[in-house]
């Protein structure tokens, strides 16, 4: 299948489900940015139970925005409180440390926009999972993408529905299974076995 995506931070399970199952990788970039969604955000499994990880931008006033030209608020270290996070959350698990230095980059690195950040997890952990990302990017808004299965909708945390098998997390004991977090969290608790999971699960 030709799929159609946003390019998301961290991306959810649903999305990389999308991609590991895709003939063809298609990029959204000509859509107007939306707040509320995970264009700039991603949700982990901390030790209070889901948490979210959100990216600060600078807003346009008064005016839409293309998502392709959102810049990064740079008065926050949101990358160190990140990587905290996720610091706390998964230190324990079994593969966090055999891809963590694969990842520092991102949490050290200046951007400017929000995409070329999220291009740049998204091919870190795709290299992680062993996941040929190749991809292309739109050059015009289609609101009917007709020649893809569009999964623009996924991008919207609030209207994903997908459900997926169970896999052990960290901290299943205390919460119970949650479903449909960030890729990080599949990949620190099933490393290598990461991607036949995302290969055998429906959308």
């Amino acid at each position: 299948m030709n799929v159609i995506l946003h390019p998301s931070y961290f991306p959810s399970i649903s999305q990389y489900v999308a991609m590991a199952q895709a003939d063809s990788i298609t990029f959204e970039m000509e859509d107007n940015f939306q707040k509320q969604t995970n264009r700039n955000r991603t949700y982990i499994y901390s030790p209070n139970g889901i948490q979210l990880l959100n990216i600060p931008i600078k807003h346009a006033i008064g005016k839409h925005q293309k998502t392709k030209d959102v810049k990064l608020e740079t008065a926050f270290d949101w990358q160190k409180q990140h990587f905290k996070s996720l610091e706390a959350a998964y230190r324990t698990s079994p593969f966090f440390e055999y891809f963590e230095s694969e990842l520092l980059p991102i949490f050290n690195k200046k951007h400017t926009f929000l995409m070329d950040l999220n291009f740049e997890t998204m091919e870190i952990v795709s290299k992680c999972l062993r996941l040929q990302l190749e991809y292309k990017k739109t050059t015009e808004y289609f609101h009917e993408a007709s020649d893809y299965t569009d999964f623009r909708t996924l991008v919207n945390g609030k209207k994903d529905t997908s459900i997926f098998e169970n896999y052990t997390q960290v901290f299943n004991e205390k919460y119970g299974y949650i479903n449909n977090l960030s890729i990080l969290d599949l990949l620190f608790n099933e490393g290598r076995y990461a991607l036949d999971y995302l290969r055998n699960q429906k959308l």
